[in-house]
């Protein structure tokens, strides 16, 4: 058996050519002894009713499935264009026309003059979440005709848009075929889209071919143009896809002001149960504890870069290290269920009764501070990229496949930015965690830092002190959690639908 790229079909008249080609999947025979030729430029479509194997007949040209007996040739690797877009949706419209290039899958047409064949050069800049339904099938079609390839599979392609727009698709794609001359196989539940735009019609029934007519003459000649069919089409005009989605009229969002209107309300709170309490040993007020902070700033905002410092290059290399262990384990649920134990383990092993070993490991360094918030983000970090890994969508591996891409590049191009929402959502955890392991490590080595501040304050009975160092750690602990916000806001503006 051949598969398609790997062979050529020899005579430099064939395009495609199955012989005696027979599939099956689950114990069921889907196709059956198929053989078939497909010439250079030629238009050809393919129905039969559901289930028919007409899908199957596609994929197993575009070498997502490896047929049993019988022969497959291919003269050049096909373009597929499957039913559903499956653009990427951190790419704009270029980008992902493009996206056969970046993988070494380019050669066909270059990705702004694929965009301009099928109209879409002004949208270039837009993401998919932009783009109306249509509109995104001409992407997909695009990036099929910048894929480097004389050969255009389309599984029924337009089957999702209303018949108005169908219509329209359907002359693009025949002036297209025209223009381009690529060798095209359609598969389509439509007689009548296979009958105007085909060359040829294969008639596919529980996996066999049954009849082949060629449809070039008078065949083409339908109620398109004659009857009443013609009659209605002319009162409802011409379908049009180019929409762009709009975003919905600008709101005043109150929300934004409830966290503000929150901390006031709790610092009033605070103030006036100080005041009934009146034990400033107990409860200081805020009028107290912002004099604390006043008193010595310098002292308090060195504090504040020592913890800092930690959280940030701890959160980093614990970020670091989830991602790098998350990922095979999200690839591989042997390797997962191999190192669970030892991961739960080390997940269930408190972090204050490590810090006293790592003092007698490595001493009262900047290294085991390190470590210890290290350790305290790893594991939210590395569930999410389990989690993120294996919510790729099946479909956009399938067309990264098509597209030979290496495992570097679908791990760069797909998984991560896949994963990406999901890995930032555990990076949010990971720097609360980490600012928490700083702070675990100055409590037990009395290293400079607000929790050495904290507990420095205790030992003298300052409570303003501590308060005041309390504070702090409780903004700097909003002041990381607003900034990967801001990130994942900034990161992932164009996945929302507007």
């Amino acid at each position: 058996m051949s598969t398609p790229g790997e062979v050529g079909t020899g005579d430099g008249q064939t395009a495609i050519r199955l012989t005696n080609v027979t599939v099956r999947l689950g114990g069921q025979t889907v196709l059956e002894d198929v053989t078939l030729e497909v010439p250079h430029g030629e238009f050809l479509a393919v129905i039969g009713p559901s289930g028919s194997g007409k899908s199957t007949l596609l994929r197993v040209l575009a070498g997502l499935l490896r047929a049993g007996p019988g022969r497959v040739e291919v003269a050049t690797p096909p373009a597929l264009m499957f039913q559903d877009d499956r653009l990427l949706p951190w790419r704009t419209a270029l980008r992902n026309v493009a996206l056969p290039h970046d993988l070494g899958a380019g050669g066909g047409l270059e990705a702004g003059e694929a965009l301009r064949l099928v109209g879409l050069d002004g949208y270039a800049g837009y993401y998919p979440a932009q783009l109306s339904g249509g509109m995104r099938a001409r992407v997909a079609l695009a990036r099929a005709l910048a894929q480097s390839s004389d050969v255009l599979l389309l599984d029924e392609p337009f089957a999702a848009l209303d018949a108005l727009v169908r219509e329209r698709f359907n002359a693009e794609l025949r002036h297209l075929h025209d223009k381009t001359g690529r060798t095209t196989v359609l598969v389509t539940h439509s007689i009548r889209e296979a009958v105007w735009l085909a060359d040829r019609v294969v008639v596919l029934r529980d996996g066999r071919v049954v009849d082949e007519l060629d449809t070039r003459g008078e065949g083409r000649v339908t109620a398109y143009t004659d009857g009443l069919e013609a009659r209605l089409r002319n009162l409802l005009g011409t379908g049009d896809s180019t929409r762009l989605r709009t975003d919905p009229p600008a709101r005043l969002d109150l929300g934004a002001l409830a966290p503000v209107g929150a901390i006031v309300v709790g610092l009033a709170v605070w103030e006036l149960a100080a005041r009934a309490l009146g034990q400033p040993l107990l409860l200081p007020s805020p009028g107290q504890v912002w004099a604390e902070l006043a008193a010595t700033p310098g002292e308090f905002v060195s504090f504040a870069g020592a913890t800092a410092g930690v959280t940030l290059l701890g959160a980093l290399l614990g970020s670091l290290a989830g991602a790098l262990i998350g990922y095979p384990l999200g690839k591989s649920r042997t390797l997962e269920r191999l190192l669970s134990p030892f991961v739960v383990a080390a997940q269930s092993t408190p972090i204050a009764v490590l810090a006293p070993l790592l003092i007698t490991w490595f001493g009262f360094g900047r290294f085991p501070a390190v470590l210890v918030s290290a350790l305290s983000a790893l594991y939210p970090v590395m569930i999410a990229t389990i989690v993120g890994v294996r919510e790729v969508r099946r479909t956009d591996h399938e067309l990264f496949s098509t597209l030979r891409a290496s495992p570097w590049q679908r791990l760069t191009r797909l998984e991560l930015p896949s994963a990406l929402p999901v890995m930032l959502g555990g990076l949010r955890l990971a720097l609360s965690l980490a600012l928490i392991g700083a702070v675990v490590w100055e409590f037990v080595s009395n290293q400079p830092g607000l929790g050495f501040a904290v507990n420095q304050a205790r030992a003298y009975y300052d409570t303003p002190r501590q308060f005041a160092a309390i504070a702090l750690l409780v903004g700097l602990g909003v002041a990381l959690y607003l900034a990967v916000a801001a990130l994942e806001r900034r990161v992932l503006r164009h996945r929302r639908a507007r």
